[in-house]
């Protein structure tokens, strides 16, 4: 996904002594806005840009600001009202209505990249952590530190805080990896799936010991794919931080073998493809009832939106997982909470 943090680092950090560079950070927002705090952007010297602040409207008039960031090094916050008439935001057409205001930094090796690069690194080995920005005074100040999550962090700490230390303000941004989707069956069907869930930046795992299944020519986007029995899924699960699971063999004896298995390892959600009665026969085959199932398994898998293709079927299991990942619900947005 372009627009996901990791995403972004990993287009900055090779390149990241090759350019002059700047983040903005969305720190504030009043009203409706497009994007929320803890949003990410990088602009370089080269007059690239990687990201989304606001929904494309508000990114040319920031890189003009980024670009005298990169000359005196120094710190600076902007503020887009897009309910002001006289705002630069309103004639731009923000469309949204609300105010945000953006954070800009310099990234600079001699302040240790913004702690970036130990952003990246964590990221590239799933774990979480907590980043700090230093909201700037009149002098600009540049100042990041980045500290790894600990147990009283919680699963459900805020995304994006603002919060005080003396008389400076901070904005405090829990930085978790992309989540981690294991795809159990290669088949025609799973290669929607596979594709849409590496677009919205996820790590995918593809899973299949049939021959006949699971080629890479038809999985090209798949992180990697696992041809070995069933009954070392679990193991491999635990090491690469699997936080979802989607069986769909069509084959009852290779669900249940993974089903079984997977048993063991405390994922976040857990699909099965089929009808109601299906389920129950996985079950039954992997010697599991309800009350023994560690994480709740969806049967049949997805959200009920209609779909009868490939397609529809891998936009609706990923819209479940996608809600249950982010402790929501899948209520309309337009119904009242």
């Amino acid at each position: 996904m372009a627009n996901d943090l990791s995403h972004l680092l990993q287009q900055w950090y090779p390149e990241r002594d090759s350019a002059d560079w700047v983040l903005g950070t969305v720190y504030r927002t009043e009203g409706p806005c497009y994007r929320k705090p803890g949003a990410t952007m990088l602009f370089n010297s080269l007059g690239q840009q990687f990201g989304l602040l606001s929904g494309g409207c508000l990114e040319s008039d920031i890189h003009r600001h980024a670009r005298q960031v990169m000359h005196s090094h120094k710190a600076v916050t902007l503020c887009y009202d897009g309910s002001d008439e006289d705002d630069l935001s309103y004639q731009l057409g923000i469309g949204c209505g609300g105010t945000v205001h953006i954070l800009l930094q310099p990234v600079l090796a001699q302040q240790q990249y913004l702690q970036l690069d130990a952003v990246h690194q964590a990221l590239g080995t799933g774990r979480d952590g907590l980043l700090y920005q230093r909201i700037p005074d009149n002098n600009g100040q540049v100042e990041s530190r980045f500290m790894a999550a600990t147990p009283d962090t919680g699963p459900t700490a805020p995304i994006s805080r603002l919060i005080t230390e003396g008389e400076q303000q901070w904005l405090v941004t829990r930085i978790r990896p992309a989540p981690h989707l294991l795809i159990a069956g290669g088949g025609l069907d799973a290669r929607p799936l596979a594709s849409m869930a590496h677009q919205l930046g996820w790590r995918t795992s593809l899973w299949d010991p049939r021959p006949a299944n699971a080629r890479r020519e038809h999985f090209p986007s798949v992180d990697r794919i696992i041809q070995t029995p069933a009954d070392g899924l679990d193991e491999y699960a635990r090491a690469e931080r699997v936080d979802a699971a989607v069986l769909m063999t069509h084959n009852i004896g290779l669900d249940a073998a993974v089903l079984e298995t997977l048993n063991s390892v405390p994922l976040r959600y857990c699909a099965l493809l089929g009808p109601h009665h299906r389920r129950a026969q996985v079950l039954h085959a992997a010697g599991l009832s309800e009350t023994q199932l560690t994480t709740p398994v969806a049967g049949p898998a997805g959200l009920d939106i209609g779909a009868e293709l490939p397609e529809s079927i891998a936009l609706a299991i990923l819209a479940e997982c996608h809600a249950q990942l982010h402790q929501r619900s899948v209520r309309p947005l337009s119904q009242p909470a």
